[in-house]
């Protein structure tokens, strides 16, 4: 996707530590897999509570990316089975630098859990949405009941873009 098409990016911590579940997408895993992450469950429970449906089928959230929303981790790999086993090993100078640029290109940004939470230094407050990581270990410390994608949605119709069809 050019950078340009890059409207709202997502930020996660890391990749699934299952690497069935690996598609380049934070958060999605393919669309043959069937066995959804909770993390991801979690994401699609908010998306219908928040805005009253989704066009997400199984976990592939694809028809996103479709849209220009860009799916990052914050670190882009980790050894199988070990999450944020490879945090601070560098990747987090690259990711920083992803949102400097997007943030140049005016994307919106979800950043979920802590470690997400740091590139808000590099992004425009006002089109920044922060919160807790969906996680089950942390979704009901805040996650459910946020409303970050109709907040998405109200930005875009803000700036006069086109809403996502989450």
């Amino acid at each position: 996707m050019p950078i340009s098409r890059g409207r709202v990016v997502i930020v996660g911590q890391d990749p699934y530590p299952n690497p069935d579940f690996a598609c380049g997408f934070s958060f999605s895993i393919p669309p043959e897999v069937s066995k959804i992450p909770m993390s991801l469950q979690n994401i699609l429970k908010e998306v219908v509570d928040d805005v009253g449906a989704t066009q997400v089928h199984g976990g592939d959230l694809s028809p996103w990316v479709d849209q220009g929303v860009v799916l990052l981790n914050r670190v882009l790999t980790l050894d199988t089975g070990a999450s944020n086993s490879h945090a601070k090993l560098g990747w987090e100078e690259v990711t920083n630098e992803a949102a400097r640029v997007f943030n140049e290109h005016g994307a919106i940004f979800i950043l979920w859990g802590k470690s997400a939470g740091e590139l808000s230094q590099f992004t425009d407050p006002l089109r920044t949405i922060s919160g807790v990581h969906p996680s089950p270990l942390s979704a009901y410390r805040g996650f459910f009941g946020s409303k970050p994608f109709s907040k998405v949605n109200e930005i875009l119709r803000a700036s006069g873009e086109t809403e996502i069809i989450w």
